[in-house]
């Protein structure tokens, strides 16, 4: 079915049972066992083409960063390299139902944040790549990763399918459950800490409760007071942000010669326009104190972040905000882009569908120089990493369907949950489907991490010689 004739079909409201067999409809143009097809074309863009014609969009002195975090495992290569993954899928079979797609979605995008009403949730904590989409791009990122990550633990494949099965048959019956639930209601449906220890109970080894309690516990903790002396010290002004460069440095120009002061008086008029009233009244009780760039994550790392620091009623009542530079979305040129004025506000509306009730600050602004987003720092906030002091092989099979629920949960609230479960179904054809893909792109995956370190030996890749 066209995109045009499924916008006229869901304009008739038709009922659960119709849109159900919708779905199912949909597998006459791409069934379930054909998105598991994945053979790489003779012509394909290599991978190390892809990430040089991205260092040239970013900030050069980080690039040798980016790519030293990305050589350190075929896992780290993964996670920085979604605009690899967006490419080939655009090349294999994908039923058209669009949903908001998390763009870059894989086992360490996950996460706790807290809502407007300070309630603790779990749920997808990345939107830079956010564009509405195909449904099943985000479950086959998610899924490819979920082997990958498996492999990072030292498993085998029949391991890695186990994870790969968890994710799917979460995500399908979750998605079947939306499918039938009132709309006000599935928009205040989160996967809440009642709703986590419930689940935990039930379905989850002690060792999982266990580890499941310590994110919880860690994630609460997290607010401005933690910071202090962590991204903070003393000086004879007061309290300032570190200067480490080059992780985290005080900069008096742009790459682009402007003054930063100048940058930051535009910015920052241009974001306090985004928020509600009730939000900028509360903004504007702080006091602007310093401010910093900063190098993050993996795939993030080369594009504009800066962290902000506020003062309320005293040093007592720290305030850190975020800024981080948005670029047009890699998926753009396999999906028609939205229409936003700026790049920021595409993320902020993509980050509102998908989670609900996101960051109490939770903003956007441009500058002459940059499109960005702002949301706090830490407030209530708490990742999730594989392998060290992560997940490890006892707990992943536990997470990986707290991780297919979210997924769930956040298609369903941009898309049609009755459709996808339609086209989804109740049986593992889908499942199957899943595991046969995730095993070829992580094969994929290594191979193209091999080229991507003979890359950096032979010099055509930069990359840092220091552990940042």
């Amino acid at each position: 079915m066209s995109s045009k004739l499924y916008e006229s079909f869901l304009k008739k409201n038709p009922s659960p049972q119709e849109r159900l067999n919708l779905g199912k409809s949909i597998r006459k143009a791409v069934d379930r066992s054909s998105i598991g097809q994945f053979t790489v074309e003779n012509k394909r863009q290599g991978p190390i083409d892809i990430l040089l014609s991205q260092a040239k969009t970013r900030i050069p002195e980080y690039i040798p960063i980016r790519h030293a975090r990305m050589a350190a495992s075929p896992f780290a290569f993964f996670r920085g390299g979604a605009a690899i993954m967006a490419h080939d899928l655009a090349k294999i079979p994908s039923p058209s139902i669009q949903v908001q797609l998390c763009g870059d979605m894989h086992v360490s995008n996950f996460g706790f944040f807290s809502t407007t009403e300070h309630q603790l949730v779990f749920g997808i904590n990345d939107f830079d790549e956010t564009l509405p989409g195909n449904f099943d791009w985000d479950l086959k990122r998610l899924t490819a990763s979920a082997m990958i990550a498996a492999q990072l633990l030292g498993q085998d494949q029949l391991y890695g399918e186990k994870i790969v099965r968890n994710i799917c048959q979460a995500y399908r019956n979750n998605m079947r459950q939306y499918s039938t639930m009132p709309y006000i209601d599935l928009k205040h449906t989160y996967i809440d800490e009642k709703s986590l220890t419930n689940i935990a109970t039930k379905h989850a080894n002690a060792i999982s409760q266990k580890y499941l309690k310590g994110l919880v516990d860690k994630a609460r903790k997290n607010n401005g007071h933690g910071m202090l002396g962590k991204l903070t010290e003393v000086t004879e002004a007061g309290i300032r942000l570190i200067n480490n460069p080059p992780l985290i440095e005080h900069l008096q120009f742009s790459p682009n010669g402007t003054r930063i002061t100048e940058l930051n008086d535009e910015g920052m008029n241009s974001y306090i326009h985004s928020l509600a009233p009730d939000r900028k009244h509360l903004l504007s009780r702080y006091k602007w104190i310093d401010w910093a760039r900063k190098v993050v994550g993996v795939g993030s790392v080369g594009n504009g972040c800066w962290v902000m620091y506020l003062q309320g009623l005293d040093e007592d009542d720290p305030l850190f905000l975020q800024t981080k530079q948005a670029k047009k979305s890699i998926l753009a040129s396999y999906f028609p882009d939205t229409q936003f004025k700026s790049e920021g506000e595409r993320v902020v509306h993509g980050q509102c569908l998908i989670q609900g009730a996101p960051d109490l600050f939770l903003g956007y602004g441009k500058t002459v120089e940059t499109d960005f987003y702002v949301r706090q720092l830490r407030d209530m906030k708490g990742g999730i990493s594989v392998g060290g002091d992560g997940i490890n092989a006892e707990i992943f099979p536990d997470f990986a369907k707290l991780f297919g629920w979210a997924l769930a949960n956040a298609h369903a609230r941009s898309g049609d949950p009755a459709v996808i479960a339609g086209y989804c179904g109740k049986n593992e054809l889908l499942d199957d489907a899943l595991v046969k893909f995730s095993i070829a792109y992580s094969k994929q995956n290594e191979a193209d991490y091999a080229t991507f370190l003979k890359a950096i030996k032979s010099g055509k890749v930069s990359c840092a010689t220091e552990k940042f």
